[in-house]
């Protein structure tokens, strides 16, 4: 069994790396360059598939923290807080690539606007969520506290999302072709961009995951 899960973690890290590979070729070598903003723009391919990343990783997290309250099994707070670990990291990235975006095009690396407001209030927010699983005794009581808290955070992806449209912000609305027009290269590099940066995350949680349950063998033989 343990021989087939290496080789199936194998298989994804290959996987990963070819699509991974395959997206920066499309981005520098496939993909137009555009009119507006130049080279810059090709930013928004890893930014954009970041942030996805990033949200669906918190997303897991606040369905996971829903299962592990109705039938309290350790696997699912292993998901939750595999996916939060994973999460920060592409989310991280997602700030991170939006500055360097930022600086050639708004003349700055950050602003305080609505939209990276709730960007770095949810950085915070994710951040914690480690942090509040430490300062809680108790296996079982530290995996409920931590499940209701990633349900109740999960409030700043939607926030983040319709942020564009509730309020007036500079952010770019650009999926929807308001703010910069995508060629139909674009558009298919953009795809492929999502598809290794999602195939990434499985791989990266898969791996958390086994790092989390051999813990707790350990812990287990500790005890004994």
């Amino acid at each position: 069994m343990t021989q087939h899960r290496d080789f199936t973690g194998l298989i994804l890290a290959l996987a990963s790396a070819v699509a991974v590979l395959t997206a920066l070729g499309m981005v520098f070598l496939y993909a137009p360059r555009e009119a507006t903003m130049g080279d810059v723009q090709r930013i928004f391919y890893f930014h954009v598939s970041s942030a996805w990343v990033g949200f669906f990783a918190f997303f897991v997290t606040f369905l996971a923290g829903i299962l592990y309250l109705i039938r309290g099994e350790r696997r699912w707070d292993v998901l939750a807080l595999s996916s939060v670990e994973v999460g920060l990291t592409f989310i991280t990235m997602a700030v991170i690539t939006g500055s360097l975006w930022a600086r050639p095009v708004w003349g700055t690396y950050w602003t305080w606007e609505p939209r990276l407001t709730i960007s770095a209030v949810q950085l915070l927010i994710y951040i914690a969520y480690g942090m509040l699983r430490r300062a809680v005794e108790g296996p079982e009581r530290q995996a409920r506290f931590a499940a209701v808290y990633g349900i109740v955070a999960f409030v700043t992806v939607p926030l983040s999302w319709f942020a564009i449209r509730w309020w007036r912000t500079i952010h770019p609305e650009i999926l929807s072709g308001g703010d910069m027009a995508l060629t139909p290269r674009m558009v298919q590099t953009l795809l492929v961009s999502l598809g290794a940066f999602t195939l990434l995350y499985a791989t990266l949680l898969r791996q958390r995951i086994r790092l989390e349950r051999f813990a707790d063998a350990l812990a287990l033989l500790r005890r004994e």
